[in-house]
Parts: structure tokens; sequence; C-alpha cells
């Protein structure tokens, strides 16, 4: 197995495992609450997440996570007050559909990079317009 082979195993893993852990909230009824608390927690540490994934602009707060992670194809372009972040795939959305009735989204995706993004970007504002569990789309608008 090559290098690329395993990481693409180790990052289809981690979405399964992060997927799992969405449905065991759900069925418990507590994904609110810890989706709610671990934004808090993010968002206060965001600064160093951000310097944990590499991320020095707002823009890497996707990008980074997306070569990281594997997960979402990120794509940005700027805009007249920020940027434009979209994805048209996701694979913890993906597993997370077919195994059940609970989104990933904010808890495991856009949450940590709201947080990485305002780790180097206080200011930006962080607007999510669409995901992929609801749309054909992912897409976060970033104004400053």
């Amino acid at each position: 197995m090559t290098d690329e082979q395993k990481l693409k195993t180790v990052q289809l893993y981690y979405a399964a495992a992060l997927a799992d852990s969405v449905l065991r909230y759900g069925r418990a009824g507590i994904l609110s609450d810890v989706t709610a608390q671990k934004r808090e927690e993010q968002l206060s540490t965001g600064a160093a997440l951000a310097e944990r994934l590499g991320v020095k602009s707002p823009q890497d707060a996707f990008l980074k996570t997306a070569d990281i992670f594997g997960c979402a194809d990120w794509v940005c372009e700027d805009t007249a007050d920020g940027f434009t972040a979209a994805a048209n795939h996701c694979m913890l959305c993906s597993i997370s559909k077919r195994m059940g009735e609970y989104s990933p989204c904010s808890i495991y995706c856009l949450s940590p990079m709201e947080a990485a993004l305002k780790g180097v970007a206080p200011e930006a504002k962080f607007n999510v317009t669409a995901t992929l569990w609801d749309s054909d789309m992912c897409k976060v608008n970033v104004s400053y």
C-alpha cells in the first residue's frame, strides 16, 4: 500500500468515526447540546487551532482542512467584501447520510473551520448559506 493509499484509508476511517459519533449523539438526544458546547470551545481556541492546522489566511481554514482531512472539495472565490467557499462533495456528510438522520456539518466541519478562520481574522463574519446535508452544495460567505 502506498503512503497516499494509507492516508486516504485513515481519512476514510476518521470520517466514519465522526459520522458514528454524530449518529450516537443524535440517538441519545444530545447532538444539539454537544454541538453548541464544542462550537464555544472551538471558538475560544481558534488561534491555537489555526496554528496547528497551518491556517495563515481566512481561505486556508477551508483549503487546509480539505487537504489534511481529505473530506470536502472546498473552492474559494473572492467577492467584493471577502470570499465565498463552496464544496460539492463531502465524505463525512455522505457517510452520515448513509448511517442515519443526523447532520455532522456543524459539529465536525463548519464550527471548527469558523474557529480556525476567526483565529486569524477575528473580525470576519462567517455565514453558512447551504450545506450538503440539505442541498447539492455547501456554501459559506465570509465577509470583513
